[in-house]
């Protein structure tokens, strides 16, 4: 492995780690930067999973302030997560790509959609008098989650964008709260999903790989909380719908 290799691979998962934490899709930078140097795409995609296990947690750390009322929230989401994220990392190594990923630029476009009417759709449910989170949506919320999960430990790229998509309709909180909700339970998907290969498949697992991605993802998450947490609600919607854009250009054209 050269030294620009190594400076790539590292540069790529500081990037994906800053974007995770402001938005998600950081796969979307390491992933093809692992592929531009040879590497086997499952190979790829299961020891970015890996590598970007340390800057979910430094980007979940970085919103802490915004999640300490919100507890008993993620300790009903949490389960959601890690049962969504074992069936997608089980889908990944059982089933061809095309089974799933046929359908993912659609869910990511229903995502954007959400997003961007996510504070109409708020508007609308405080003037109607359900501020509360009712039971349906408490249902509709997990298993959205699940779904996302599922996602997210197949491919990982937009699962943010789903989340806060789904969040944004069915939770009467703020973007930021929310950001933050979805760092951690983007966190645990990578974690519980990386665990499942591990267990499984572990021959495909490249520790150089993990190790470098690992590196720059840290430093990314703790400097994508900084930036994430500045801005505007409006500025974090449109850079939502620019990433998520891109994400469906990606996976339709590769």
């Amino acid at each position: 492995m050269s030294f620009w290799e190594i400076t790539a691979i590292i540069l790529a998962g500081f990037m994906a780690g800053t974007i995770n934490t402001i938005v998600g899709s950081g796969t979307l930078i390491t992933f093809p930067t692992l592929l531009f140097f040879g590497y086997p795409p499952v190979m790829a995609n299961i020891s970015n999973s890996l590598g970007l296990v340390p800057g979910g947690v430094t980007g979940a750390w970085g919103y802490r302030s915004e999640l300490r009322s919100l507890g008993p929230m993620l300790r009903r989401l949490a389960p959601a997560s890690f049962v969504g994220s074992i069936i997608g990392a089980l889908l990944l190594l059982v089933l061809p790509a095309a089974a799933f990923e046929a359908i993912v630029p659609i869910l990511i476009l229903l995502a954007l959609v959400l997003v961007v009417l996510g504070p109409r759709l708020s508007r609308w449910a405080a003037s109607h008098h359900v501020e509360a989170v009712t039971r349906g949506r408490w249902v509709a919320l997990i298993l959205g989650v699940v779904f996302a999960g599922m996602y997210g430990g197949y491919f990982g790229a937009a699962q943010g964008v789903l989340l806060l998509g789904l969040m944004s309709i069915l939770l009467p909180l703020g973007l930021q709260q929310m950001n933050g909700i979805k760092n951690v339970l983007g966190a645990i998907v990578n974690f519980v999903a990386a665990m499942v290969f591990l267990i499984v498949d572990p021959s495909q697992v490249d520790w150089t790989i993990v190790l470098l991605v690992g590196i720059g993802s840290i430093l990314g998450g703790l400097i994508g909380a900084r930036i994430g947490k500045a801005m505007a609600p409006w500025v974090l919607r449109l850079v939502i719908v620019v990433v998520g854009v891109t994400a469906i250009i990606f996976l339709l054209v590769t």
